[in-house]
């Protein structure tokens, strides 16, 4: 039986990597052994060197098996078999290791040989291997097996003791058979179907298109304009933005709250891992954050198919789609179909797909969607997105989808419906800061030895620079400014001018007037004021319209009407050879498809629309826009770059639309902005900076955390606004708190620390809540070493927390872990402070037996865990003499055996389950056993559940979140919780308030909002 024809994609790119895994890798040596070594001596599964074990062998067949199955057209056997043949084929593998031979005669026997050896002694002392299998599925294992054997004595040639000289030439026929099998299934994986050959030319036209990347300045030089995106590419963090709820903890005789997280990830993630857990994501970011980067990297590394191994081998088979909106809609024409997807974004390869290709691919589940910028296109048009995406995702389940956008594009829901998860590009952190001004100064080696030294001590002054000056770091956010940053601290030979307008001001000024003289091009002398008047009128038309791009002949036509009044650029020639001009030269604008234009940034061109908005004088048209996502950031700049009478008389237009506007959010959001306006005002009348300061004082204190959160976009301004402590209500100092925790300045920290000694336990919670947010250790010096924390929970987020409450020789009693910190921190840290309360954010199954030891005066536990794959636990990890009188589970239920051994643990008076239970019966009758129980948190559905006769007496408090089942579970609260005097009832501003007519009537009731 050939391999080349056994029906199945798995090219060596494939097999290759896993099937090395299978052999203990060579140590360093001379390879003077002559003699031959034994084969059980070389698997990675047995002896000394054990790498692997037989689980992870099984995992490499089911790798394999997956992947035969995954290729397009015809299955190589029934899927249904799948199972069965992952088991075959690791009996398969596994038989290495009882082979009574050495590598040389391996070699000798040849790989169909050593095939049936492996599958005989797979079969020994049992029965057959295939015995159970289909003759298809027999087929399909008696092929692999011969491919992988292939491989294994490719592996054997290449050691360094194999030094047969006989073998020389057995080795060089394997590896030329092993080429041609890779010819062969290259050119014909799939006999009769003409989708393969077109993939190929596909796939490989999508790595070329997008594996280039434009590393902003870098062009100034000889070295190239774009990056080969391996080289270049950034590792970006995604975060989930939280669905918040407000887990009532009900503790003593006081009410307590707390904020649980209750998201699957509440730490970073890799971003261009999302779609390995979730199959729809909806990522927003900032401009300039990296959304278009990372749609890049996922359909190159998609394209390219090379992923045998590493995080991103679920892109293995996905073909991508990119669809960016700026160029689907820049007509308003309707979005594509399927059918479409390539001509719409002028693929040249569109003619020639075969018919139906693009259906069966999506039909099948192997299509990777890209939707690039919903921010991009205008609001009235994002509704008609969306109803094109949900009939595209109904019609073809089972794809990955991700989708784009600024932040404040489309409100917070707006596809959840549709099952997206959301998830926001994180903010580039100090590390990941200086590994991108690493990375930009080496893609901008030119290989000259002086110019090189200059550039590295370019490098080590600005990283210098970035932790030095709070104002510089506070730009170095993302990836764009980030280069914007090196380009000019370059140019600029060290120096860097200060602010968002000024940095990009003379971003300008080098892109116009220096590339082309470091280049050393032969164009004529253009001063840069000409050519930005041409270019902004561009960038207003663009932004007047909703757009980000536009026709080449409407720019064109742009430039005609305005040269005019430009004659300076009349050495150029006509509108063509201007507009060619601007495109080849300046850097600021590309082609991003046929007869296509765009900027090669939005910040560019909101930042010269701005300008061309100041020199019309329209005012009052930005002004009306002020509730507009995409002109909040045109607004700002506008500001900036307006002269101090023109920045009056916006900054007076804003705050007049803004008191006019009916509806209270946007009001709000308009007085905000103006606001905000007022850190890039350099000189401001004072009665009119006066004026925006009465507006925002009148939001001042915020009267909700949402309208905290919002005040905290103002910037570091705020921080002067901002009252207290002294003065304020405890619920006014918490919000106040919730604003400073929010504003990303260094700045916030002193003004938080007026906060630390605050006697209101909401408050220092807050304070701990925020340490997250700024720099640990300046955080930790300035406030978490002032906290009373007596009576406050220790909520920590990262390994370098615990570091500094050791640095500062802080072992508090009440721990909150979250998943940021790693089992080995915990697990040391609960040593040295021995709590009495405990929550933690995954199982404590994975804490070492010292840890679990010094948990034995525990009073308190609750373990928050949202993830399918939870280790399992037990409450018998905990020691037997815990007083434990309160347990909480979030996300986990106890076994049936838990729940039996609940009434071991007599002291505990309160249990939490949130919306999780008790969800049977034995449940409910293993809570009736407790003695002191007294406190219960549930949700009403959880009352169908509790047997008929069944009473809980002791039962004096319950706090309960209303569901559809709100109306039984009231029924029944007066026999089941005969002792019942206090109901909280947890629910939202948008719920309308349960009917209470079924409770007895000396029950009290309160409610609660959930915090946000």
């Amino acid at each position: 039986m050939d391999p080349a024809v056994m029906g199945t994609r798995l090219a060596s790119s494939v097999i290759g990597p896993l099937i090395k895994r299978l052999f203990v890798r060579e140590g360093p040596g001379a390879g003077l052994v002559r003699r031959p070594v034994r084969l059980s001596g070389l698997v990675s599964f047995r002896g000394e060197k054990r790498t692997l074990t037989e689980p992870d062998v099984r995992r490499l067949a089911e790798r394999l098996v997956e992947r035969s199955l995954a290729s397009p057209g015809e299955p190589p056997f029934p899927p249904d078999e799948a199972t069965a043949v992952t088991d075959a084929l690791a009996r398969v593998l596994l038989a290495l290791g009882d082979l009574d031979m050495d590598d040389v005669q391996a070699v000798r026997l040849g790989h169909r040989k050593l095939a049936r050896a492996l599958i005989h002694g797979a079969s020994a002392g049992g029965a057959p291997v295939a015995s159970e299998l289909s003759a298809d599925a027999a087929h399909y294992l008696d092929s692999v097996t011969e491919w992988a054997c292939l491989h294994i004595l490719q592996f054997f040639t290449q050691r360094s003791t194999f030094v047969a000289a006989t073998l020389v030439a057995q080795s060089r026929g394997q590896d030329e058979l092993i080429t041609k099998v890779d010819e062969l299934l290259a050119r014909d994986p799939r006999p009769g179907t003409p989708d393969a050959a077109f993939e190929r030319r596909y796939l490989a036209y999508i790595a070329k298109k997008h594996g280039k990347l434009t590393i902003f300045g870098i062009d100034l030089t000889d070295t190239p304009g774009k990056w080969p995106l391996d080289a270049a590419y950034m590792s970006l963090e995604a975060t989930a933005p939280g669905r918040v709820t407000t887990a009532r903890f009900l503790t003593g005789a006081e009410y307590h709250a707390e904020e649980v997280e209750i998201v699957e990830h509440t730490s970073p993630l890799p971003a261009d891992r999302a779609l390995a857990s979730h199959d729809r994501v909806l990522l927003r970011g900032e401009a300039g954050s990296g959304k278009t980067t990372l749609v890049q990297w996922l359909a190159v590394s998609a394209a390219r198919q090379d992923l045998a191994e590493g995080p991103l081998t679920y892109l293995y088979d996905r073909v991508p789609y990119v669809l960016p909106l700026r160029a689907l809609t820049r007509h308003g024409e309707r979005l594509p179909a399927p059918a479409n997807f390539l001509a719409s974004v002028g693929c040249p390869l569109a003619g020639t797909q075969p018919a139906g290709w693009e259906a069966r691919v999506l039909a099948a589940g192997r299509a990777l969607v890209l939707i690039d910028g919903i921010d991009e296109i205008p609001d009235a048009e994002r509704a008609r997105t969306r109803a094109w995406l949900t009939d595209l995702i109904d019609a073809y389940p089972g794809n990955h989808w991700l989708v784009t956008s600024r932040p404040s594009a489309v409100r917070a829901d707006w596809l959840a419906d549709e099952g997206f998860t959301e998830l926001t590009l994180s903010a580039m952190t100090e590390d990941g800061v200086a590994a991108f001004i690493k990375r930009w100064h080496a893609a901008a080696a030119t290989g000259g030895a002086e110019e090189d030294a200059a550039l590295t001590a370019y490098e080590n002054q600005l990283l210098a620079a970035v932790k030095a000056k709070p104002d510089l770091g506070l730009l170095a956010t993302n990836p764009l400014m980030c280069g914007l940053i090196c380009a000019l601290h370059r140019d600029r030979r060290g120096f860097l001018p200060l602010g968002r307008k000024d940095l990009y001001t003379a971003a300008l000024s080098m892109l116009l007037i220096r590339r082309d003289r470091e280049r050393h091009m032969a164009v004529p002398e253009l001063r840069e004021e000409p050519q930005l008047q041409l270019l902004q009128r561009l960038a207003y038309w663009l932004i007047r319209n909703g757009r980000t791009m536009m026709d080449r002949s409407r720019a064109e036509s742009i430039i005609a009407d305005a040269l005019p009044s430009v004659p300076e650029l009349a050495a150029l020639g006509g509108a063509e050879a201007v507009y060619t001009h601007f495109l080849h030269r300046s850097g600021l604008l590309r082609e991003p498809g046929p007869g296509t234009v765009d900027f090669v940034h939005r910040t560019f061109q909101d930042f010269l629309g701005a300008r061309a908005a100041v020199d019309e004088g329209d005012f009052g048209v930005l002004a009306r826009h002020a509730a507009d996502d995409q002109w909040e950031d045109v607004i700002r700049m506008a500001v900036a770059q307006a002269r101090p009478r023109e920045r009056a008389e916006l900054l007076r237009e804003l705050l007049s639309y803004g008191d006019g506007h009916p509806e209270e959010r946007s009001r709000k959001r308009i007085h905000l902005l103006a606001a905000a306006c007022l850190e890039h005002a350099a000189e401001l009348a004072p009665e009119v900076r006066a004026e925006v300061e009465r507006r925002t004082a009148g939001l001042i204190p915020p009267l909700d955390a949402g309208e905290a959160r919002a005040l905290a976009q103002v910037g570091p301004m705020v921080l002067d606004l901002l009252p207290g402590p002294d003065g304020l209500s405890d619920e006014e100092a918490r919000l106040v708190t919730i604003t400073a925790t929010h504003v990303r300045s260094d700045a916030a920290v002193p003004f938080l620390a007026r906060f630390a000694r605050h006697p209101s336990l909401t408050v220092r919670s807050q304070l701990m809540w925020g340490w997250h947010r700024s720099d640990c250790r300046s955080y930790a010096e300035q406030v978490i070493a002032r906290l009373d924390g007596q009576d406050m929970h220790f909520t920590l987020r990262g390994d370098d927390q615990i570091a500094e409450l050791e640095r500062l020789g802080l072992h508090p009693k009440r721990l909150d872990i979250r998943v940021g910190v790693s089992a080995e921190a915990t697990s040391r840290f609960l040593v040295a402070c021995e709590p009495t309360l405990l929550r933690l954010s995954y199982s404590p199954a994975h804490l070492t037996s010292e840890a679990l030891a010094a948990l034995h005066g525990l009073e308190d536990l609750a373990v928050f865990s949202f993830s399918e794959a939870t280790e399992p636990w037990s409450l018998s990890l905990l020691p037997a003499e815990a007083p434990l009188t309160s347990l909480a589970l979030v996300g986990p239920h106890l076994s049936v055996q838990d729940m039996e051994l609940l009434p071991n643990r007599p002291l505990l008076r309160t249990v939490n389950f949130l919306e999780n239970g008790p969800g049977t019966a034995a449940e409910w009758e293993a809570l009736a056993r407790l003695p002191r129980l007294a406190t219960l948190s549930c949700g009403s559905h959880s009352f169908l559940h509790a047997p008929e006769g069944l009473r809980l007496p002791n039962l004096t408090r319950l706090a309960i979140l209303p569901d559809a089942h709100w109306d039984t579970a009231a029924a029944r609260l007066g026999t089941l919780l005969p002792g019942l005097q206090r109901l909280d009832i947890g629910v939202a501003e948008s719920v309308r308030a349960p009917d209470l007519s079924a409770l007895p009537a000396h029950v009290s009731v309160r409610y609660d909002l959930p915090a946000v």
